[in-house]
Parts: structure tokens; sequence; C-alpha cells
């Protein structure tokens, strides 16, 4: 089973294993105060929406440290603004903005106790943001080998495992119990491109736990599932909307229409937490553009001229009629995505 630990909380510091680095080396990265964690949340030292909303969470406890020895309206003031700051540090993934919305809720909830009580309060709810991810993602896992095919040949998009969650991860979980349930799998993790989290961090993953699997460039796809190579699509969210269009590491819309097209079951593996039920249509989702140099150049070596205008969004969005089901801890929704995501709200 999975041993991959890319996030701890340790003796007052956050340490996270720096995915800029992977697979060449195995690196963790330190975070002292809450400031670190909203770099390591822009830069994608770390990134996944599950992941990124647990850091979150410890960078308030972080926040709360570093501000103890501040009065209580000081100590109030500022957890209100690094709560901001930690909220803003990317602007799609839904689980940052759920998990920055639970830690104030508690902060307010508990204002009239102590400095001291209010961060032992916080730092256990971190824990328990923590431990929650991992058991739902074992919930989706088992939810999710139900659809996989003895000797299926699965596809999977950008990295959903243990690196983009608190452990074992959500469409790459899936992969995991299938493997370990004796399923006799077979893995296709495009590159994904610009940053190559495919390359870089899913083939990492899959090498760590010996499932067997090739790595593809991205416009290798779409030829393996005209030709009948690809039994089963899996990949992750950064967002979900009320009817089910759904927010994903760009490139996945383009999967999404070639399954379409040749009639291959596409799921998307999510936690709830990553539904947000503000918003009615994938349209009202805000999409990351990042900087021209993920495109125009690799570890830091220029590929292609200078001057040349770029456009990187970081996201694209599925529509849910492109969208077979989606797999979660409270089990697989189906269409109609909007009647049946709002019955297995809390």
């Amino acid at each position: 089973m999975s041993t991959i630990k890319a996030i701890e909380f340790k003796d007052g510091v956050l340490y996270l294993l720096d995915q800029r680095k992977l697979p060449l080396k195995k690196e963790l990265f330190s975070c002292k105060t809450f400031l670190d964690v909203d770099f390591a949340i822009k830069d994608m030292v770390v990134r996944g929406a599950p992941a990124i909303g647990a850091a979150a969470a410890y960078g308030t406890v972080l926040a709360a440290q570093e501000f103890s020895t501040d009065s209580k309206e000081v100590f109030l003031n500022k957890m209100e603004q690094a709560l901001n700051v930690l909220h803003d540090s990317r602007p799609t993934a839904v689980n940052l903005m759920w998990a920055v919305k639970r830690m104030r809720s508690v902060l307010h909830d508990n204002k009239a106790l102590t400095v001291k009580e209010i961060f032992e309060i916080l730092k256990k709810e971190a824990e328990l943001i923590f431990a929650e991810d991992i058991a739902t993602n074992k919930a989706i896992a088992k939810y999710g080998n139900e659809i996989v095919p003895l000797h299926a040949t699965i596809l999977t998009h950008c990295n959903t495992g243990a690196l983009a969650t608190a452990g074992y991860g959500t469409a790459l979980g899936v992969v995991r119990e299938a493997h370990y349930g004796g399923k006799d799998i077979f893995v296709y993790a495009d590159e994904t491109r610009p940053r190559l989290q495919g390359g870089r961090l899913t083939a990492w993953e899959l090498k760590e736990e010996n499932i067997p699997a090739k790595l593809i460039a991205d416009n290798t796809a779409a030829t393996l599932i005209r030709d009948g190579k690809i039994d089963l699509i899996l990949v992750g969210a950064d967002r979900i909307a009320l009817n089910g269009d759904t927010a994903n590491k760009i490139g996945t819309f383009m999967l999404s229409v070639v399954a379409k097209v040749y009639k291959v079951p596409f799921y998307i593996v999510a936690p709830t937490t990553t539904i947000d039920y503000e918003i009615e249509t994938g349209q009202e989702i805000v999409i990351e553009e990042r900087s021209s140099e993920e495109v125009t150049c690799i570890e830091g070596q220029r590929i292609a001229p200078e001057g040349i205008d770029v456009y990187n969004p970081a996201f694209d969005v599925t529509p849910q009629e492109n969208i077979t089901g989606i797999i979660t801890e409270k089990g697989i929704i189906k269409a109609p995505f909007k009647e049946n995501v709002l019955k297995i709200r809390k």
C-alpha cells in the first residue's frame, strides 16, 4: 500500500515533499510561517486540491503560532489577515477555500478563549482535516474500484495520488485499490503539459509502488482511445459545479471529448468537499492563468523563442454531458447531476 507522505506537521513546522523537485530529488520544504505556506501553494511546492486544503489548514496553525505572543485583539486581527492571504493563494481549487472557511469558523467560535487555547483548538482542527482526507480517499477508492473491470487499461491525467492529497489519492487511489485488489490493471499516465505532473509525479508514484504503467505524451491519448486501447479514464477535480461541470487540470476537457466520441467511460474522482454548492455551472468557475515561463521553459531551459506571447490556463472545464459519473466518498453520482449532488449534501 502507499507509503508516500507528502505532508507532515511536526514540532511546529509543516514539512512538504517539494513537488517541484520530483522525480529527480526527494526534498522536504519547511514551512515555519503562514507566508511560507502561501508561497508553497502559489509556487506549487504542494498541489492538488485536497493537499492544498490540508496545507492551508496547517498554515492557519502556523499563523496562530506566529502571533501567539500578541494581545487577544491583535492576535484575532492578524489571524483574519492571514486567513485572507491563504484563501487567495490560488483561485480555482475550492478545497482551499473550504479549508480556510472551516478554520475561520473554528477561530470565530472560540474567540472568547485564551490565545493559547485557540491555538490548540486550531491545531486539532487541522489534524482532523488531514485525517478526514485520508479516510475520505480510502472510501472513494472502494466505491471507484466497483467500476474498474478486471484487466482494465486506465488512462490518467495530471497527478491525483498521495502527492495531491493528505494520503492515498483520489483517481490514483482508485487505481491503487484496483491494483492491490488483484484486478491486473495497466495504467497509461499522460505527461500533462506544461508542468508535467503526470510525467514527474504520477509516473513516480506508479514506479514507487510497482503498478504496471507507461508514460505517454499528452497528444498520444486520443490515438489510444480511438484504437480501443483504453477501457476507462479517471481524472481528478479542483472544483465541481452543482450541475456537474468540472474544473480540472488543463487538457481534461479535450480527453472528455474524445472519450465521448469513442464511448469510453469518463469518471471524475473527488471528495464531496470539491463540490461548490454556491455555483450553478462551470461558467462561474474562475480559471487561474499562470506564467508564460511554464510553457516557454523546462527546468530553466528555454524551449520557445524570446518574446512569444503565451496563453497558459492552469485548468479547463469539462461539461457535465461528457462525464459518466463522479466518484466520491459517499458513492458514485450519476446524471441528473444537480439533483443527485443535492441529495448527498450534508
